[in-house]
């Protein structure tokens, strides 16, 4: 077996024993379709109030910018749709399924850490970084590169027999490896994800326009929310699952199996006026080292609030914005 063969092997065996579903190989290169996809979203300021996306363009699309003298790009998935007995009831104020457990960056770098010490242990002087959502990585076209699935009309990414509930992590190494290449799109004229959607953020096909999503209402925006989305949320809180939950392909969605992704026991006995009346103390409990940090609490009753009791009104002389962290 050559050794670019036998390497690509260890890493796809070594992954699959830390937990991950799958796990694909690509060739650390420019994103050249990428390139106008990106640059025309973003001139369409899809990204709203979200500046960051706007920073490193150019590392964005090329990982050798990231890691020196990159060769390959290793995706990873790692699954975190919850057991049924663990989802929350339809009657209460809900919150994405992504955020149930522990925050996955944690969760998933340490994975990536052991991952990349074994490599090098293994093979020897790899130079390389593991990106989890925090750095200038387009996940999802990294992972289509690498046949993990295909880019789905709700911008998510879809593999066949699984769905899309799981996290995609990354390991930009300097160390060459048998790519893998990209599948098929099988969306063919299933629109469920954009009749569904509520604030129409999937108003063209694969375009998700992220300053209309509820995600980007109740997590990444730290002002008012616009009394134009007023009843749009119908009653999520934090993050939204809509376009994923309707998706056909999300039928062959199976429990995960880690334990730092499961729920705090309370959380699916909440009732809506449970959420209305939620204590800094019961947060703290309930969410824990959860991506829930990313609102916070006053974020998290600014949601609820929204959600329960529509805007406030803006006096004069008062400004939208709020702190939420």
């Amino acid at each position: 077996m050559l050794p670019t063969a036998a390497y690509t092997a260890f890493i796809k065996r070594r992954a699959a024993e830390l937990g991950f579903m799958y796990c694909g190989v690509s060739k650390a290169e420019f994103l050249e379709e990428e390139a106008p996809r990106l640059e025309t979203w973003l001139s369409r300021q899809m990204n709203g109030k979200m500046a960051y996306m706007a920073n490193h363009f150019d590392k964005r699309l090329d990982p050798r910018l990231l890691v020196d003298g990159a060769k390959s790009v290793v995706s990873l998935l790692l699954n975190y749709y919850p057991p049924q007995d663990e989802q929350q009831p339809d009657d209460t104020l809900k919150i994405s399924k992504y955020a149930y457990g522990r925050d996955y960056h944690f969760v998933i770098k340490d994975k990536l850490k052991t991952l990349l010490a074994d490599i090098q242990a293994e093979i020897g002087e790899v130079g390389g970084r593991v990106f989890v959502d925090s750095a200038p990585v387009m996940d999802k076209v990294w992972a289509k590169k690498s046949g993990l699935g295909w880019v789905g009309k709700n911008s998510n990414l879809i593999t066949p027999g699984v769905g899309s509930f799981y996290f995609i992590a990354e390991l930009i190494l300097d160390l060459e490896l048998e790519y893998d290449g990209p599948i098929k799109d099988y969306c063919g004229t299933c629109t469920k994800c954009m009749d569904a959607c509520p604030t129409d953020a999937i108003s063209e096909a694969y375009v998700v326009d992220g300053s209309r999503c509820i995600s980007y209402f109740t997590i990444e925006l730290k002002d008012q929310i616009p009394t134009e989305v007023n009843g749009k949320f119908g009653n999520w809180v934090f993050g939204c699952d809509i376009c994923q939950d309707v998706c056909p392909w999300n039928r062959f969605a199976k429990p995960h199996a880690e334990p730092q992704f499961n729920a705090h026991p309370q959380l699916k006995e909440m009732r809506a006026s449970d959420w209305q009346e939620i204590t800094h103390e019961l947060f703290s409990e309930l969410f824990r080292q959860s991506a829930m940090k990313r609102t916070g609490y006053a974020g998290l009753v600014r949601n609820i609030q929204f959600v329960t009791d529509g805007p406030e009104p803006v006096g004069p002389g008062e400004t939208n914005s709020a702190e939420l962290l």
